[in-house]
């Protein structure tokens, strides 16, 4: 009885499996991000000094809000708040993007890329469409920012 079980095992160590499961693992800055995000809430979108990026990416499903505050003496970013429906590596990609912008002017924040979010956090081809988000997030909140102080100044003028 033995025998034939080892036997079989053996054989069934030099035979082709017919289909090959390819695991992945998130990277543990993805893991970290994803498990103790940063910044996450909301800042209140009526205040004139608060800028609200909202994007999504329609093929995956993933829905990204960050909002920036700013200090309109010194033009840089002082709070940052982000919610994120999505995979670990878009809430990972919204939480590293409010670290690396905050105390930034909005020249610099909007000057970062997709590449520099996606390297840090070692993501893969596959996930690239979330630092993506990311980059759109905080250049849609720049932007908002911007209307909202340009609106302002029409009305006072």
């Amino acid at each position: 009885m033995l025998r034939s079980t080892v036997l079989s095992v053996s054989r069934s160590l030099f035979t082709k499996p017919s289909a090959v499961a390819a695991v992945r693992f998130y990277h543990p800055k993805v893991i970290d991000h994803y498990e103790r995000p940063r910044n996450v809430g909301s800042l209140n979108k009526s205040d004139p000094f608060v800028g609200t990026g909202l994007v999504g990416a329609p093929a995956c499903g993933d829905v990204m809000k960050l909002q920036i505050k700013v200090d309109e003496a010194t033009g840089k970013i002082v709070d940052v708040k982000f919610k994120t429906f999505g995979c670990g590596s878009a809430i990972a990609s919204s939480s590293y993007m409010t670290e690396r912008v905050r105390g930034m002017t909005l020249e610099d924040a909007g000057a970062i890329k997709n590449t520099e979010v996606a390297k840090e956090l070692c993501l893969p081809p596959v996930k690239l469409h979330c630092s993506m988000l990311a980059e759109d997030a905080i250049k849609s909140a720049i932007n908002d920012y911007k209307r909202k102080r340009a609106a302002a100044a029409a009305t006072s003028a």
